[in-house]
C-alpha cells in the first residue's frame, strides 16, 4: 500500500502528463485562451486529481467510480488533442506521443479498477 497518492506510479505519469500539456498549451494562439486551451488542461489536469481522490476514498465502489472519472478525462483529452492536430495547432507526431501515454494510462486504469472488483467479490 502507499503513504500517499503522490507515491502511485500511475498518478505520477498522470501529473507529468498535465505539467506536459500545460507546457504544450502554452504556444496556442490567445484566441484559445478561454476554449482549447483550457478545455484541454482542465482534461489533462482532471486525470491525476481523479486518481488522488479515489486514493483518498474507502469504499471500492468509490474508489472505482473515481478511477472512471479519471478514464472519462484520458478520453476528454485524447478527444482535445485529436481536435489540436486536425486543425494544425499540434504536429501528429507529437500527438501520437502522447496518445501512447494517454492510452497506457487508460489501460493501467483498467487493471485497478479489475483488481478492485475482483477483491469485492
Amino acid at each position: 500500500m502507499y503513504k500517499s497518492f503522490k507515491d502511485m506510479p500511475i498518478w505520477k505519469e498522470a501529473m507529468q502528463l498535465a505539467e506536459d500539456i500545460f507546457k504544450l498549451t502554452e504556444k496556442l494562439p490567445k484566441k484559445e485562451d478561454y476554449g482549447l486551451t483550457s478545455q484541454l488542461r482542465r482534461a489533462a489536469l482532471s486525470i491525476s486529481a481523479n486518481i488522488a481522490e479515489a486514493y483518498g476514498r474507502n469504499h471500492s465502489s468509490d474508489k472505482i467510480n473515481f478511477y472512471y472519472f479519471a478514464r472519462g478525462s484520458v478520453v476528454e483529452t485524447q478527444s482535445h488533442l485529436e481536435y489540436a492536430k486536425r486543425v494544425g495547432y499540434f504536429t501528429e507526431n507529437l500527438c501520437a506521443k502522447l496518445d501512447k501515454v494517454l492510452s497506457r494510462l487508460y489501460n493501467d486504469l483498467n487493471k485497478i479498477v479489475i483488481c478492485l472488483r475482483e477483491s469485492n467479490i
